[in-house]
């Protein structure tokens, strides 16, 4: 395995401890080498005491075991080049060759953690030295392009290089279990699909917002926003998980196809959605945190979007006339994920919740993080006279199972390269299909720079704006933990 921009910051986070969770498995060959590839100069004995220190910060302490993570270093290599250039290359060739023992290596797996600036350069490259070899994978980190152009371009540099089955474009997000469960919770219930239509379903949110700014990533952040770093792929995704058709079969090309249709089956855009059916906001200074514009590496009069929600329509039989709300944003009070499906009122209701108001709707809450699990909301009669009803909750979480289901996403996704399942990877034709449907948005900021950008204090819930989008369907967001005061700790689901 050969990690290009391995003494970046995910390297360390997120791959490294991947694939020591995956040797503690015994889930890697016995004969196999990690072959780290950077600017920085190290040696391959100073890369592994740099591997090992970083990533015990990473691991869980459970899985520190001293004996086992000696063994792993030792699998590892480095060599210490600039990928962008080709001068590099027949070393890395070189190299490849001896630590393979074959003239003609082929068992290969690239894996691009680099600036997105690299995704198109590093495959011409390989293909120059001829490590594209038949057998060879590559995993490419999102964002896979900043629009339909850029992607349709990188997709046909993959397609000179490599064959489709080849190419692995990761999203986290479908490694997690309980993205999975979405699938589960819908396709292995019988009680769910008769109603999972627009004859019972109200509306549907999409949530994913963080209680954290944007780190250390001003430079990167403030060239893309939240519609290129989460909407186009995290969140679109999960609207096609709650979406889709039931596969005919549940593999590869049944799943991934069922996808493109949803992405496919999205309502184009028009002017009119530009203006009122999309929010955009900018996280401003509030007590002890920081605006947005304060960070490091961002422009001081930047309009770069932390915060945005949009109203999203599917043109099919199952969902005409229903709107999927999707949201994402920064510096919100609490970080969440979850899937909020709300059910249609009775037709006729008999009853009513305290005050005389009419009970609340059923509604479906999915959450992918934290707390995972998903609950059921219904209303039952309160006990005592009368017949008045309140809403109460069916709920299920991991933790009653002991703790959040085992295993990590990245971990997962890269074991199923290995194993050559491309599932939970996205398509060629999918990323394309979803960058056709929000290239325009961006097309329209681009030419129109006034367009409305709204402050929101750090640690609220966005824009008051987003709220009146959709009071028009007489809808309202979820704002899971309302009465939250420690904006450090998760809310019950």
């Amino acid at each position: 395995m050969v990690i290009f921009g391995a003494s970046g910051d995910l390297t360390k986070r997120k791959l490294m401890p991947a694939l020591y969770s995956l040797y503690r498995e015994k889930r890697l060959g016995g004969e196999f080498y990690i072959l780290g590839i950077g600017r920085t100069n190290y040696s391959d004995e100073g890369f592994r005491s740099y591997i090992l220190r970083e990533m015990k910060e990473f691991l869980n302490p459970a899985d520190l075991e001293e004996e086992t993570m000696a063994a792993f270093a030792d699998r590892l290599r480095y060599l210490p080049m600039d990928p962008s250039k080709d001068e590099g290359y027949p070393e890395l060739r070189k190299r490849i060759v001896e630590l393979s023992g074959a003239e003609r290596p082929d068992n290969l797996l690239f894996y691009l953690a680099t600036p997105p600036v690299l995704y198109g350069v590093v495959p011409l490259h390989l293909k120059k030295v001829g490590l594209n070899t038949p057998h060879a994978r590559i995993i490419v980190e999102k964002p896979f392009g900043y629009d339909l152009k850029s992607a349709q371009e990188l997709n046909q540099i993959y397609a000179s290089v490599f064959d489709e089955s080849q190419v692995y474009r990761i999203d986290h997000f479908l490694g997690k279990e309980t993205a999975q469960n979405v699938l589960a919770l819908r396709f292995a219930n019988g009680v769910f699909e008769p109603l999972w239509n627009r004859n019972y379903i109200d509306y549907v949110e999409v949530t994913a917002v963080e209680n954290l700014g944007i780190e250390e990533r001003g430079g990167y952040y403030d060239a893309s926003g939240a519609l290129r770093d989460m909407v186009q792929n995290h969140l679109i995704q999960l609207v096609a998980l709650t979406a889709m058709e039931p596969p005919a079969v549940f593999n590869a090309d049944n799943f991934r196809n069922e996808v493109l249709k949803v992405y496919e089956s999205l309502t184009p855009l028009t002017e009119e959605d530009f203006q009122e059916h999309i929010v955009r906001g900018q996280y401003t200074a509030s007590e002890h945190r920081k605006g947005y514009r304060e960070e490091k590496g961002v422009a001081p009069e930047s309009r770069t979007e932390t915060y945005i929600a949009m109203k999203l329509g599917i043109s099919n039989w199952r969902w005409a006339g229903v709107p999927f709300y999707i949201r994402t944003g920064k510096q919100m009070p609490t970080k969440v994920t979850e899937i909020v499906v709300h059910f249609k009122p009775t037709p006729h209701q008999m009853f009513h919740a305290a005050g005389g108001e009419a009970p609340k709707a059923n509604a479906l809450v999915i959450r992918i993080q934290p707390n995972e699990g998903f609950v059921l909301k219904t209303d039952m009669k309160t006990p005592g006279a009368g017949f008045d009803v309140q809403q109460v909750s069916m709920d299920f979480t991991y933790g009653q199972l002991g703790g959040v289901p085992a295993g990590d996403a990245y971990a997962r996704l890269i074991d199923d390269c290995i194993q050559g399942d491309p599932t939970l990877f996205t398509r060629g034709d999918a990323v394309e299909a979803s960058w056709r449907f929000f290239t325009p948005v961006l097309d329209y900021w681009k030419q129109n720079p006034d367009v409305s950008l709204y402050g929101y204090p750090a640690g609220t819930w966005g824009p008051k704006e987003s709220e009146a989008m959709t009071r028009e369907h007489g809808a309202e967001w979820t704002n899971p933990c309302k009465n939250l005061t420690n904006t450090d700790q998760y809310c019950e689901l």
